[in-house]
């Protein structure tokens, strides 16, 4: 929100200097980003009428000008402004003054007594961008002909004037106007608010009505509007109205457009004007209807359906509610009837409905946080007061149609749970006065606060939205800052658990760079990556491309590793933590659900490029699957998991598994899929692992164990199996054996180290075309003596057994 001061002070005045007000704002909430003075500093300048004009004799482009500036005499001055005219009025430098510097930081510009082309100057006449007003230096500045000879340009224009910015977060939508943001200030600083004008009702001179319908009630509460004949839309705007627009950021389009967008800044009311020539029958208010289309005020044409609520006429639609007008029945300059139009609509028809068209407006930004239902008719006689007083015409009765108004609910506030929440004692009778300040009826009874709304607060629903009233009021710099006191206790630390800190430092450690995307992604995303053909839609996506939400992580790494790619990087290794959302009401340890939908943290990581960085001591290569699968280990030790073949739509149907810990399967991990690596413009095939957090959050507490004084013994067995057998279910087999045979219970560990196939199609040896030989190191130790031949040869015949039953046998 922008404003400049001095209009401010039109409604309230505080005893305050600018830089106090300022603070005061922003210790009450409403933070003050910026407070620039309108003009820079500059003296001796004063207002000055151009008498005569005479070509300069020695300069074609250069005229001698005899002018009046209030000083009692004619002063000459030497002008090469192209529009300068006898009768004008302009700003004049007189001798002595002294000009902003042309550059930031320099000194200012002096006005002497000098020569042009042998002519004596006493002064200059100033453009705009010569006063820093504007970069207009087309010319001379031009004042209104009622503009005071010698009156100091900066009290004439009021350039003492200082511009406030306010960062209003989004429940203020009360303060996005010039009375809102007064009656803030009434209530922080007790100074009385005073009358706006207009507030009384305007007389109808003519008896026309337009008819208007409300159908849906539901999107459009309120609509009013009036008839005025007969009007100059070619009027020039005051200079009073157009100073403010402009301090305010607008710029001045018409007299009827700027009207109404000062009583927008003023009251907060968005209003609209329709040239009523153009309209085709009465106005209906409904939502619109599939392949209606629009064109509107900026030029755009848009497709309307039954989502979004218009303003139409026999015609069809003229508008979009509370966004914007249509093209067709715009007021232009040569309008002579015009509708005037103001309505109330309910935020929730309005939300999202501009970004669906990818625009906004400053009436939707207004109407989506709410405006004050019950100041309709103010605005719009505010509005009819300045259309009759600079564009004239004749006014008709106001009609004001309500349909369904919104139904203010008391809140309560328990005084000691304010006090709480404050942490200083402030009393009933001070809760008392910041309300009544405020403007909020309330009742107090056995130290309850009942609060209702007004009809422009739309952000008090609940007790501690007054809570937060009585704090900002009260003065946030008025509450002290004391340490937080809680008793020192040494607490145990679970050594079976591991927090979301720790893992995100132990991938870290791996080498891996953290990401953090949008839990919103694209509809496609979920189709190629994880084959979701139904994701979970948003109601109202802040983006076309970001509607769904993510049920994997992998489509947010591809995204950052192509981005990393297209600015040159070879080598990309990067991970993320974060909550992926399914439609599911089974709830795991850890996992958060709400309506139904299941939300675990999931930990996602990819490696794409080469191992190591290059470098002259190791062998460059490309980083494969066991590569990233000894980096999953890693992150789960000392637990260990099984790889089982399985396929993921993300994966690559051969180089993929599926991840199981403790019998449960957690997750996958693989080559990215040729078809996403051509489809997203991947040059190799990343490798990327995605699993369950609570699987690594959960850590196995370690336990003592004797360390053998003996040697261990290894023996290395080479079997052959059919190449269609998984090799993890040889190893359970033998694992099995030693937790459950005597004689293996001397086998420490069972490790794979060798896998050999055939040619395609060839015998070789031993083996059958069909056939792999797998080879195993099999460690061997005793805690209590030195391992004997037969005791090591009766643990591997015993291992072999238990392996029989998958079609093994010993390589020959």
């Amino acid at each position: 929100m922008q404003f400049s001061e001095s209009w401010l002070r039109t409604l309230v005045d505080p005893d305050l200097s600018t830089d106090a007000l300022a603070h005061a704002l922003t210790m009450s909430g409403l933070e003050v980003e910026e407070t620039d003075p309108v003009a820079p500093p500059f003296t001796g300048v004063v207002v000055a009428k151009v008498l005569e004009v005479a070509r300069h004799p020695d300069a074609d482009r250069l005229n001698v000008c005899q002018v009046d500036a209030g000083t009692g005499e004619t002063l000459t001055i030497v002008c090469g402004a192209p529009n300068v005219a006898p009768g004008i009025k302009v700003p004049c430098a007189t001798v002595g003054a002294a000009l902003p510097p042309a550059e930031a930081g320099g000194a200012p510009f002096q006005i002497k007594i000098g020569k042009l082309r042998g002519v004596q100057s006493f002064g200059m006449l100033c453009s705009a961008r010569e006063l820093k007003l504007s970069e207009d230096h087309a010319g001379l500045m031009l004042l209104p002909e009622d503009a005071p000879v010698g009156m100091n340009i900066r009290e004439y224009l009021d350039l003492d004037d200082t511009v406030f910015v306010v960062k209003l977060t989004p429940n203020k939508a009360d303060c996005l106007s010039l009375l809102g943001i007064a009656r803030e200030v009434a209530a922080i600083t007790g100074a009385p608010l005073k009358d706006l004008p207009g507030q009384d009702a305007q007389a109808a001179t003519i008896t026309d009505t337009l008819p208007v319908r409300i159908s849906s009630p539901e999107g459009c509460g309120r609509f009013g509007g009036r008839i005025i004949r007969h009007v100059n839309a070619a009027a020039a705007s005051p200079r009073w109205m157009l100073e403010r627009l402009e301090r305010a950021g607008q710029r001045s389009i018409s007299a009827l457009v700027d009207i109404t967008n000062y009583v927008m800044l003023e009251l907060g009311q968005p209003l609209h004007v329709y040239d009523l020539n153009r309209l085709q029958g009465g106005i209906d208010v409904r939502f619109g209807r599939a392949g209606e289309t629009l064109k509107l005020l900026n030029e755009q044409t848009v497709t309307l359906d039954e989502s979004v609520l218009a303003i139409t006429d026999g015609s069809g639609p003229i508008g979009l509610a509370g966004i914007m007008g249509g093209d067709s029945t715009k007021a232009g300059l040569e309008t002579q009837n015009i509708f005037l139009e103001g309505a109330f609509f309910f935020p929730q028809a309005i939300q999202g409905r501009a970004r669906k068209y990818n625009f906004t407006s400053d009436a939707s930004h207004r109407f989506e946080r709410g405006v004050d239902f019950a100041g309709n008719v103010r605005a719009l006689e505010r509005a009819t007061q300045l259309v009759l007083e600079i564009c004239g015409g004749q006014a008709g009765p106001l009609e004001d149609q309500v349909a369904k108004l919104p139904e203010r609910q008391p809140v309560k506030m328990r005084v000691a749970r304010a006090i709480k929440i404050l942490g200083v004692p402030v009393s009933e009778q001070e809760m008392s006065a910041i309300f009544t300040r405020l403007g909020l009826p309330f009742t107090l009874r056995d130290g309850v606060f009942e609060v209702t709304p007004p009809s422009y607060r739309f952000d008090i629903e609940i007790e501690e939205d007054l809570i937060e009233e009585i704090a900002r009021i009260y003065g946030f710099d008025r509450i002290p800052a004391n340490p937080p006191v809680a008793a020192s206790a040494m607490r145990p630390t679970q050594e079976g658990r591991r927090s979301q800190h720790a893992v995100r430092h132990a991938v870290a450690a791996r080498d891996y760079h953290e990401t953090v995307g949008f839990s919103f992604v694209d509809v496609e995303w979920e189709a190629d990556f994880a084959g979701n053909g139904s994701p979970i839609k948003l109601l109202n996506p802040i983006a076309s491309h970001l509607a769904v939400m993510r049920s994997t992580l992998i489509g947010s790494l591809i995204a950052t590793t192509r981005y990393n790619l297209n600015r040159k990087a070879s080598r990309v290794r990067v991970f993320e933590i974060g909550r992926t959302y399914h439609r599911d009401s089974t709830v795991a340890s850890g996992e958060l659900s709400v309506g139904g939908y299941r939300q675990p943290v999931t930990v996602a990581a990819l490696a794409y490029g080469p191992v190591l960085e290059e470098q002259w001591g190791a062998v460059a290569r490309q980083v494969d699957f066991f590569d990233v699968k000894g980096d999953l280990e890693a992150l789960l030790s000392p637990r260990t998991a099984r790889f089982v073949k399985a396929e993921h739509p993300a994966l690559h149907p051969g180089r993929s598994a599926a991840i199981e810990v403790d019998g449960k399967r957690v997750g996958f991990i693989g080559e990215l899929h040729p078809r996403w690596q051509q489809k997203y413009d991947l040059p190799q095939a990343p490798v990327l692992f995605e699993i369950e957090a609570e699987a690594l959050f959960v850590r196995d507490v370690a336990s003592y164990e004797d360390i053998s004084k003996f040697p261990p013994v290894t023996r290395d067995i080479a079997l052959v199996v059919d190449q269609a057998q998984p090799v993890q279910g040889l190893l359970d087999a033998m694992l099995a054996a030693r937790d459950d045979d005597p004689a293996c219970s001397v086998v420490q560990s069972v490790r794979l180290f060798d896998e050999f196939r055939p040619k395609a199609g060839a015998a070789s040896g031993s083996l059958g075309a069909q056939d792999k030989s797998v080879a195993f190191r099999v460690t061997l130790q005793d805690p209590s003596g030195t391992l004997q031949d037969e005791t090591v040869q009766g643990a591997i015949n015993a291992l072999v057994q238990r392996v029989e039953g998958f079609g093994a046998r010993l390589r020959a």
